[in-house]
């Protein structure tokens, strides 16, 4: 078995772990974390990276469980966050091509984390040409000796990666800031469109080497 955690527009390392599989279990039963990609994923934007940030409420404070986390709309992040998006990647190649359908989602609100980050994920897995992969939620807490493969804590923000395993693709702000990989899944799919398939294809291949 392989398990998750819920992501919001997670990393490419994220995708390229999943593409290919055919069933994956996303883990919602543990004692939500703070400083994930569970509710934040970065960009490349002008002015360089970004961190984008879903402010959550906690009901039962820091034994919440994942599962229980809800998305707070005290302040408008939906129109930041999009507002962000739009000046990141308005000139790449794809994202005009994506815009309408994505920024349905910025125009809807969500209570559940766990539910905004899964409405993405199956909207950006259909849109790369996944289309027969199983997802399951967690029913209970499992340690990691549970599952053939757990990356509920190794794809994480704060962890380095090995760049080399990332190939370069076309970024709007390359110019300027050098190539920066393994960003949002969004990096990939608004500058590669339907050839971001085939690129996590090779991530994967290269990440099986280590």
């Amino acid at each position: 078995m392989i398990i998750f955690s819920t992501a919001y527009l997670p990393p490419v390392e994220y995708f390229a772990r999943v593409i290919n599989e055919n069933k994956i279990f996303i883990e919602v039963f543990e004692t939500y974390p703070k400083q994930t990609y569970r509710n934040r994923c970065k960009i490349l934007q002008a002015n360089g990276l970004l961190t984008l940030s879903i402010p959550v409420n906690k009901p039962f404070g820091n034994k919440t469980q994942t599962k229980d986390i809800k998305i707070s709309y005290d302040e408008e992040w939906q129109i930041k966050h999009w507002r962000a998006i739009e000046s990141a990647y308005n000139k790449s190649p794809f994202f005009l091509y994506y815009r309408d359908e994505f920024y349905f989602f910025y125009k809807t609100k969500i209570e559940s984390l766990t539910d905004w980050n899964y409405s993405l994920f199956e909207f950006i897995l259909k849109k790369i040409g996944v289309n027969e992969l199983e997802i399951m939620f967690t029913d209970s807490y499992f340690r990691s000796d549970n599952y053939k493969y757990d990356y509920r804590e190794s794809i994480h923000p704060k962890k380095p990666i090995n760049t080399i395993l990332f190939p370069r693709y076309y970024q709007v702000f390359e110019d300027k800031y050098g190539f920066m990989p393994n960003l949002s899944i969004i990096d990939l799919l608004f500058n590669l469109g339907p050839q971001s398939k085939d690129y996590l294809i090779g991530v994967k291949k290269n990440l099986r080497i280590l």
